[in-house]
């Protein structure tokens, strides 16, 4: 099993290209099944979580092509792939293939939407907390959808097919928005979501959907109106840039100190993460080309921050912003509302010298002048770059384990941080 060794130190200085975001990657690509045209998505990025839903879209008989490779320091970047869904071959989506990846579930939107019937596994608990699907079965339920869960399946239909109706979620949910919207865009009639996901990744899955001939409103706001249509076509669009990336190397400049430009991507997607690094001490401007971050030797500051759906900061970036707090100079509390369970990388941190005390939702950390590397656990994905990110910083050696989680998520991690001057290596096997 692989494992990252980082010799901290140095700080970062150069230039860090963002890649095409997994998280609005993967819907992107479930929308194919809306269509038995070609939709074709650029700027997809290479990580184990895209080609885990390539292979569950092949059991779909989704036809998938890659092509459009530009080489650039021998690695090729912003894929564009072709995704055909001329005939879906078979409407069930298998155990072995959900439980691998949550996000497959939402093929159940588009199967239900185009074929009127689904049978998808649910997909069981996560290391981050339970994530129940009763959001996601309430709102088809109000779109006209029978529903019964047997031996662990949800088996779904929609006799008279999708029916426009009006649902309001109880609590925000960003994988049952992109559901809804998906299915209600073949429906017949208006649906209505109120209390919907705000997120960018939301309004660029709608921006695809309008592209292939959609009529969806209001996707960015908390309430979407889709009107229904008979059927989408195929079309072309470019995966917009990834902010949880942004703001993870951006958070490493603050933590090594230096000066980087992160390419490609646009500040307004994270604004409440760069405001807390601002705060933090970090000096952040828009370039041409993207976000520069600079942060010279005055240190870190404390700041508080509370995770909340977008436009709040955002939960996938509190493990990395708590790695930052470890040495700021003071006390931080870093207040998590989202999920359950994403403290587990409190206790790999304090095995670098962090000093954090949790009480229910909230941490407690109170800086420290160095950190000391250690061999160290991933525990999930993002709480696994937050250990990459300490490691910049600490004195010696740390070892990353288990760093199949980062493969999910960050794309050419290592090539990345190197490029900027970091010691960081792979170490296989």
């Amino acid at each position: 099993m692989d494992r990252i060794k980082v010799i901290g130190g140095n700080p970062l200085s150069g230039i860090i290209p963002i890649s095409g975001a997994k998280n609005a990657a993967l819907p992107l690509m479930i929308a194919s099944l809306l269509t038995d045209d070609t939709l074709t998505l650029e700027n997809v990025p290479h990580l184990a979580d895209v080609e885990q839903l390539v292979r569950i879209l092949g059991n779909h008989g989704v036809d998938i092509t890659v092509n459009g490779r530009r080489e650039r320091q021998g690695e090729s970047y912003a894929r564009t792939v072709h995704f055909t869904a001329r005939n879906i071959v078979d409407t069930t989506a298998p155990y072995e293939l959900v439980s691998k990846m949550r996000a497959s579930f939402w093929v159940i939107g588009p199967l239900l939407a185009r074929m009127g019937e689904a049978r998808v596994s649910l997909p069981g608990g996560c290391a981050i907390g339970t994530r129940p699907v009763d959001l996601f079965l309430e709102g088809l339920a109000a779109l006209g959808v029978e529903i019964e869960i047997d031996g662990g399946y949800v088996n779904a239909k929609a006799p008279k097919g999708i029916v426009g109706g009006r649902y309001v979620f109880p609590k925000v949910s960003v994988g049952a928005t992109h559901v809804l919207m998906m299915a209600a865009t073949l429906g017949k009639g208006v649906t209505e979501i109120e209390n919907a996901a705000r997120e960018p990744e939301v309004a660029d899955l709608a921006k695809c959907l309008n592209a292939m001939g959609a009529k969806i409103s209001g996707a960015g706001t908390s309430t979407i109106t889709i009107e229904g249509v008979a059927s989408l076509s195929g079309a072309r669009h470019r995966v917009l840039p990834d902010r949880i990336e942004t703001g993870t190397y951006a958070m490493a400049v603050a933590m090594t100190g230096g000066d980087v430009v992160l390419e490609n991507t646009d500040i307004n997607l994270l604004r409440s993460a760069m405001d807390a690094l601002q705060s933090a001490g970090a000096q952040i401007s828009e370039t041409e080309s993207g976000i520069r971050v600079v942060r010279n030797g005055s240190g870190i500051a404390p700041v508080d921050v509370t995770t909340d759906p977008f436009p709040g900061f955002p939960t996938d970036l509190q493990a990395q912003f708590m790695g930052l707090m470890t040495m700021a100079k003071g006390e931080s509390r870093i207040t998590e509302t989202i999920f359950e369970n994403r403290f587990m990388h409190v206790q790999e941190l304090a095995r670098l010298g962090a000093r954090i005390s949790l009480s229910g939702q909230t941490a407690t950390v109170s800086g420290v002048d160095r950190l000391k590397g250690a061999q160290v656990m991933a525990t999930d994905l993002r709480a696994s770059v937050s250990l990459v990110i300490a490691g910049l910083a600490a004195e010696g050696e740390t070892v990353v384990n288990r760093v199949y989680h980062l493969d999910r998520g960050f794309e050419r991690l290592e090539e990345k941080l190197t490029n900027c001057g970091a010691q960081v290596e792979r170490i296989s096997g």
